[in-house]
């Protein structure tokens, strides 16, 4: 029997996620005042983040399994800040605080400043309906 290999590493959905983070952000900043797709797009940077923060202990697992504490809690250490984010935006979107949200968008996109989107991107408009699934939450 061949090894089963699974495509959808916790590693390529954080990319995914971080470069619909980052687009989000674009499109949020574009946005002259709170509206539907707003709200859309602050939820998608919410949902979002609480994913990657779920991600981190399936991505360290393995290097614990061989001894690699170091370089697990390094990593631990640098993706801590996306549950905290997640949170705080998470109970400023939920209340229309949008001075919050600015402010922790713009922090989000400060720790994605490495995160590269290309204009041809296939990532489409991943927010659409976030807002409805996050109060369903």
């Amino acid at each position: 029997m061949s090894r089963v290999i699974n495509p959808d590493s916790a590693g390529k959905e954080r990319t995914r996620l971080t470069k619909g983070i980052v687009l989000a952000i674009r499109e949020l900043a574009q946005q002259s005042e709170p509206g539907a797709e707003a709200r859309d797009l602050a939820a998608f940077i919410v949902l979002a983040l609480a994913i990657i923060a779920e991600t981190i202990d399936v991505s360290v697992a393995a290097w614990e399994k061989r001894d690699y504490w170091v370089k697990a809690d390094k990593f631990r250490m640098d993706w801590a800040w996306s549950g905290q984010y997640a949170e705080k935006m998470k109970q400023a979107v939920l209340k229309d605080d949008w001075g919050g949200v600015a402010q922790i968008a713009a922090q989000t996109a400060q720790k994605l400043s490495k995160v590269t989107v290309p204009p041809g991107h296939r990532l489409g408009r991943p927010w659409v309906g976030a807002w409805k699934e996050l109060k369903d939450r």
